[in-house]
């Protein structure tokens, strides 16, 4: 699986001009499932992202993490996230995992992190979505699942 987090003190999602998930200081998550990919790297890739320390200590340094803050997470799939631009202009996809498991491995992913003691909000799966966010930072980190 592929993520691009950004660490946000709000995101939300729209889906025809109404609000489908949203949330406060936290994370949004855009997450890509890839067609290579098995259900059991969704609880490894949603464990490192909930520890990941990206959040400001009393200090003011990146020690902290979503669980030690307590904050929550907007999950959005990005298809796109598989972007291959190496050849031509236009970019293919075909590194993404089909529609079907890309859903049951988003979906998977989402509850995994909330079992990671996170509360979650999704966008809508395949829907033409709108993310509004502000940035916190800005911390912008993109994670594969090998890493």
């Amino acid at each position: 699986m592929r993520a691009l987090v950004q660490r946000v003190s709000r995101a939300s999602v729209s889906v025809d001009g109404e609000q489908v998930g949203a949330c406060g200081a936290g994370l949004l998550i855009l997450i890509c499932a890839m067609a290579d990919d098995a259900p059991d790297q969704t609880a490894k890739l949603a464990s490192k992202i909930s520890k990941l320390r990206i959040f400001k200590d009393d200090a003011g340094k990146m020690n902290r993490s979503l669980v030690d803050i307590g904050g929550s997470a907007l999950v959005v799939s990005q298809f796109t996230l598989a972007a291959d631009t190496r050849s031509g202009n236009r970019p293919g996809f075909s590194a993404a995992a089909r529609p079907d498991e890309g859903r049951a491995l988003y979906e998977k992913f989402a509850k995994d992190l909330a079992a990671c003691g996170v509360a979650v909000e999704t966008g809508e799966f395949g829907a033409d979505m709108a993310v509004s966010l502000v940035n916190d930072g800005p911390v912008t980190i993109w994670l594969d699942d090998a890493q």
